[in-house]
């Protein structure tokens, strides 16, 4: 089934010298007719040399962080599926088959390696509190789709990669993508998987209050531009309500009196209530934008082609597509021709 599709391995990598040799080693082993590449961003322990000694096809990013490098990658490769990982070995290339049998087999976009006792992560208890507390906050946020929205090992088709505008520059990165599959409503799915601990020598490049701010950030500004109408009405209410809190006793004494003393306090109510107002209007009207927006990405990942995109033929087995250079010559795909011929 594996021999049909051109596959391409992906691993990001920043000071992963003493794991990297033997991940690339695994997904040769998984995988045998997947093309790897290493994407090393900036290392300098050697990261790129042992890569390179592995059999993995080497390219610097010179750009700091993870979101550049998936934006490099998902943008100069071309491939039929997509397996992501990282390069420090706490992922199994084992469970790579697993995962492209499962995006083959449900014909799903994107599928998600959830990794099981993430919330050890390695000893580190606030990368497990805030694992917790982001993943309800997605599922609060953005719909229920996934369960862990951190792991990076991911598969995903040509159409998801094509289609992924890939705008973050971090480890937000993995949120983004997240928030993409659900806000175009793609079909995905989660493959639970053993989730192991970096060995000696190997040290993880996430800082939990720094990076922590910076993904919450991102949620809020995935917020703004996914859910705006949601967004700004709340900002509505809130100055609806700060607006209500001082005008309130004005009303109060001018209902009583027939005065209103308290001036600078009334003005200033209504200026409130005036925010209010215009946030309000800012949501409907954004939110119109945004729905042309989600049209636009949904109308391009519809246009781009599938690829190896497998079929059911006319006698019930599965058929594979061609590319256009393979229909123009019919000899560069014998075994899809023999496919497609029952």
């Amino acid at each position: 089934m594996f021999d049909r599709f051109n596959i391409a391995v992906l691993l990001p990598c920043y000071n992963e010298a003493s794991t990297i040799g033997q991940v690339v080693q695994g997904f040769q082993a998984a995988l045998p007719a997947a093309r790897i590449y290493v994407y090393d961003n900036n290392s300098t322990d050697g990261t790129a040399l042992k890569a390179m000694l592995a059999g993995a096809t080497v390219v610097r990013e010179r750009r700091q962080g993870k979101g550049h490098v998936v934006r490099r990658m998902l943008a100069d490769i071309d491939a039929d599926i997509y397996v992501m990982a990282d390069g420090d070995s706490t992922y199994c290339p084992t469970d790579a088959e697993d995962l492209v049998r499962t995006l083959i087999t449900e014909r799903a976009d994107m599928v998600v390696g959830t990794r099981r006792g993430v919330h050890d992560d390695a000893g580190r208890q606030g990368h497990a509190l805030g694992n917790r507390l982001f993943n309800l906050l997605y599922r609060s946020m953005f719909g229920t789709d996934f369960n862990d929205i951190f792991s990076g090992y991911r598969v995903f088709s040509r159409r998801f990669a094509k289609s992924f505008p890939a705008v973050s520059n971090g480890f937000e990165i993995e949120t983004e993508m997240s928030v993409h599959a659900s806000r175009l409503k793609l079909p995905v799915a989660e493959l639970e998987l053993d989730y192991g601990r970096r060995p000696e020598g190997s040290h993880s490049k996430l800082s939990t209050c720094k990076d922590g701010a910076k993904i919450l950030w991102t949620f809020v500004m995935l917020m703004k531009e996914t859910r705006p109408f949601t967004f700004f009405g709340l900002i509505s209410l809130m100055f609806l309500a700060a607006s209500a809190i001082f005008m309130t006793p004005v009303l109060i004494e001018y209902f009583a009196t027939g005065l209103v003393p308290r001036m600078p306090t009334w003005v200033f109510s209504l200026a409130l209530l005036l925010v209010s107002i215009m946030m309000f209007t800012a949501g409907l009207i954004l939110d119109s934008v945004s729905r042309a927006r989600t049209e636009q990405l949904r109308l391009h990942y519809i246009a781009t082609p599938s690829r190896a995109a497998p079929h059911e033929n006319a006698n019930g087995g599965i058929a594979l597509s061609l590319t256009e250079d393979q229909e123009a010559d019919p000899q560069s795909a014998p075994r899809i021709v023999r496919e497609r011929r029952g």
